[in-house]
């Protein structure tokens, strides 16, 4: 099991806990989220690819809910790796602008999950860029006759009742 101790103040705890959960929930195949259990199994059963971590399901739950803090680098690293973000991304070392970035890429490659998102996009593929930017004011306005926010939409709840901001 990696093993950590709790030296961290509670606060620094929580970044995170909170970027392992958002990677967690949105880092994932089409079906269901990763589980604990998965991603423990996936880490420890990849000695090479991990640098020959082994973590329990248990301790990464205890990372997610904050109960431990301060991982080995090893570990770190082997979570970034398996969810491919940088290690500064979960430490909080990035800068805000680094970590909006990583946040915006696990938004698009979560949508991509979608197949119908993906055709979509696949198909404007050698559009010339006044004929995308079309699409995109097309795509815009079916979000708002459906009260959807104008950009994409926010991960981790349905905004679906969220009116858009008309004054743009």
């Amino acid at each position: 099991m990696a093993v950590g101790g709790d030296s961290r103040p509670k606060g620094e705890g929580s970044v995170l806990a909170e970027r392992l959960n958002h990677l967690f929930a949105h880092m994932h195949p089409p079906g269901a989220p990763y589980t604990n259990a998965h991603v423990a199994d996936e880490i420890s059963r990849g000695v090479a690819e991990y640098g020959g971590v082994k973590v329990t399901e248990q301790y990464l739950s205890m990372l997610r809910n904050g109960r431990r803090t301060n991982p080995g680098p090893e570990l770190l690293r082997a979570l970034a790796k398996f969810f491919a973000v940088p290690v500064g991304y979960l430490l909080g070392d990035l800068s805000q602008p680094q970590a909006a970035r990583v946040e915006e890429e696990v938004r698009f490659l979560a949508a991509m999950r979608d197949q119908r998102v993906r055709a979509i996009a696949l198909r404007s593929v050698g559009l010339p860029p006044e004929v995308q930017d079309s699409l995109t004011t097309i795509i815009s306005q079916f979000r708002r006759q459906m009260n959807l926010p104008d950009g994409p939409p926010e991960q981790g709840g349905d905004r679906r009742g969220a009116r858009p901001d008309t004054d743009r």
